[in-house]
């Protein structure tokens, strides 16, 4: 299944979803040196967002949330690409300084994306590819 979207951040990646009905704050709720999700709190606590297509309705929170994304992908545990309702500045911004492609503008039926359904996001084609299990 393809899906159209709208570009945030370029570039071209798949992998196994992870997905979030809740929005993220980076800040306080992904561990820049692990990748892991350490608030308590949160739907995905102690799921790892490395190499993940992590799809989500959008962020919140502090600006900081930004430099924790770039910080994510210098230590090599990074999503693959994020897809996002409707982003926001803060999420745009991690994505945009740290490569990760970045994706919006898709329905709210994403947020039933299965975890671990393989999913290509072409961000330069503005094309999300659902790969059926």
């Amino acid at each position: 299944m393809e899906i159209s979207c709208h570009r945030i951040s370029g570039g071209r990646a798949s992998g196994p979803a992870l997905t979030s009905r809740e929005p993220i704050s980076f800040l306080g709720t992904v561990d820049p040196e692990t990748g892991k999700v350490v608030d308590p709190k949160h739907q995905l606590f102690g799921r790892d967002v490395c190499g993940k297509v992590l799809i989500f309705p959008g962020g919140k929170g502090s600006t900081v949330g930004s430099y924790v994304i770039y910080q994510l992908k210098k230590r090599g545990v990074a999503p693959a690409a994020m897809i996002n309702v409707r982003s926001e500045p803060i999420v745009a911004v991690g994505a945009i300084i740290s490569g990760i492609p970045l994706v919006d503008g898709v329905s709210e039926e994403i947020l039933a994306t299965k975890d671990g359904t393989i999913i290509t996001v072409d961000a330069d084609r503005e094309e999300i590819r659902v790969c059926q299990q």
